[in-house]
């Protein structure tokens, strides 16, 4: 690619070449590798300005944000990370959890010498921003979670969402995978079958501020998102009409609009608790 090419897919990620649209999470003029805690992790940077990390959701991958980077990436420089075990970023190890998901996200943002940036994470990326903004405080700038739970129960998911993850757990439960990629499909499941645990009081510890975010017809319960909301002391509650778990996709651009207005928000007003 052209060097003139090539710095017009950096400050405008909506194209690739005239045409052609980016192929975000497999685009090389974007992406790099960085060996984290054991993890060669993969991630993709566009745009300039205040850092923001997106974090994606069980077995997605940077392509699940291709109607959020070209938003975010005239105002930030956007982060795009592929999750250990997830995408480009191949983990060969048998556990997985948020904690260490957290601690990988934190060293990556280590190596690019990044000491505190806006996080954006979308369900399972929902509950890292959280774990993150608990385990490495001055990391976080602000922290926007849409679709995060913070129990694997019914308390948190809604009924549906609730046994379809349990029949999927109990039909493959107690098997022997020797093909690597099940036995990672396998560890991602588990994932969300049996994790997180969170304490809701927990959530006091975080200081930064966070706007949480959640569909009506969204996969976790309205009153399990409301307590990690009341739980904050900083925060802001958006539950979007007409959506399901895919808030930012199936409206982009509202969702957009509003993180964007969040994150540069001069003050957000600390809650009653």
């Amino acid at each position: 690619m052209r060097p003139f090419l090539l710095l017009l897919c950096l400050l405008f990620p909506g194209l690739l070449a005239v045409g052609q649209p980016v192929p975000y999470g497999h685009n090389p003029a974007a992406g790099h590798y960085q060996l984290v805690r054991g993890v060669k992790l993969y991630y993709e940077v566009y745009g300039k300005g205040q850092p923001l990390l997106l974090i994606h959701g069980n077995g997605g991958s940077i392509e699940k944000f291709k109607a959020n980077i070209p938003y975010f990436a005239q105002r930030y420089q956007v982060i795009a990370v592929d999750s250990r075990a997830h995408g480009k970023s191949v983990d060969p190890g048998d556990s997985l959890s948020f904690e260490m998901m957290a601690d990988d996200f934190a060293g990556l943002l280590t190596a690019l010498h990044l000491d505190s940036v806006n996080v954006l994470g979308w369900s399972d990326g929902g509950i890292n921003a959280l774990v993150l903004a608990l385990r490495h405080p001055k990391k976080v700038r602000r922290l926007a979670s849409t679709g995060a739970n913070l129990s694997p129960d019914s308390a948190a998911l809604v009924p549906a969402v609730w046994k379809e993850l349990q029949l999927a757990y109990q039909a493959d439960k107690g098997k022997i995978f020797t093909d690597p990629v099940q036995r990672n499909e396998w560890k991602i499941l588990k994932l969300d079958v049996l994790q997180p645990h969170i304490p809701l009081p927990a959530l006091r510890r975080i200081a930064a501020p966070a706007f949480i975010i959640a569909g009506d017809r969204d996969g976790i319960t309205h009153a399990h998102t409301v307590a990690i909301y009341r739980h904050l002391r900083r925060s802001w509650l958006w539950i979007v009409p007409n959506s399901g778990h895919a808030t930012l996709r199936e409206h982009a651009d509202e969702f957009n609009r509003k993180v964007d207005e969040f994150f540069q928000a001069s003050v957000i007003p600390a809650l009653a608790h």
